[in-house]
């Protein structure tokens, strides 16, 4: 997925980000990072035994593991970086963020990689992103959002992303609770490059220095360039808190 295929240089003054001072103006929007922030794609075996099923072939679990784990080097979205982008999908893969068929055909080009013996299969590995069933949103996302509402505080995500993703928060009943989508493959910038901090600012209405950026990458820390506040948080294992409340106690201060 875009998001954990963002750069490891943290912007300088990063640390300093974390922690908003005394002097800080008050938070008036929280801009998330979608995964490995608010949602994380289903265990990779889940994932290998609903694509067979799609093409019709059901899999022992056994032999689901064995691909899953295959296909993971080979590169999954929402998943570890590849080990190696063939030539034939250097370009894909390097605008997979800023294009809907970039996204699509890197991806299904890595899982092509990986000889399966199933028709369809990596077309198939590829829908499960774009499905709320190939996705589990943490578990202290709905409180955290429904949190911020209540409080007046706006709410916008930011994502390194090939897709759309509003379809994914209208499942999960969250819709209501986000003012904006500040995605790479519409804005046409990719975190960390300030540029699409600040849109996502200008979609809620709100000066940059009253936002808090929250993701769980340096990438996200690229928000520091913008004039945002910064919380990086560690990435969890999906269903698993990643201690998101903490958000709660930096933009809704006693």
């Amino acid at each position: 997925m875009p998001d954990h295929a963002e750069p490891t240089d943290a912007p300088r003054g990063a640390d300093d980000a974390v922690r908003p001072g005394a002097s800080r103006r008050p938070v008036e929007a929280v801009l998330f990072d979608f995964h490995g922030t608010l949602a994380q794609v289903e265990e990779p075996r889940d994932w290998v035994l609903a694509a067979a099923a799609a093409c019709g072939v059901e899999l022992d679990r056994v032999r689901a593991t064995a691909l899953a784990d295959r296909l993971l080097t080979a590169g999954r979205a929402g998943g570890p970086l590849p080990a190696r982008v063939p030539p034939r999908l250097a370009e894909l893969w390097a605008d997979r963020d800023l294009y809907e068929h970039a996204h699509r055909g890197a991806y299904t080009g890595l899982a092509e990689t990986v000889d399966a013996g199933i028709d369809g299969f990596a077309e198939a590995l590829y829908e499960r992103v774009l499905v709320p069933e190939g996705w589990v949103p943490y578990p202290d996302t709905p409180a955290t959002l429904t949190a911020l509402r209540e409080r007046g505080v706006r709410v916008a995500v930011v994502s390194n992303i090939g897709f759309d993703i509003r379809p994914l928060f209208a499942a999960w009943g969250l819709d209501g609770l986000v003012d904006a989508y500040a995605l790479s493959y519409e804005v046409g910038r990719c975190k960390p490059d300030p540029g699409i901090f600040l849109r996502a600012c200008g979609m809620v209405g709100v000066d940059p220095e009253r936002a808090l950026m929250v993701g769980d990458t340096p990438a996200d820390a690229g928000a520091v360039r913008a004039g945002c506040a910064v919380l990086v948080l560690p990435c969890a294992e999906p269903g698993r808190a990643n201690g998101l409340g903490a958000v709660l106690d930096l933009a809704l201060p006693s």
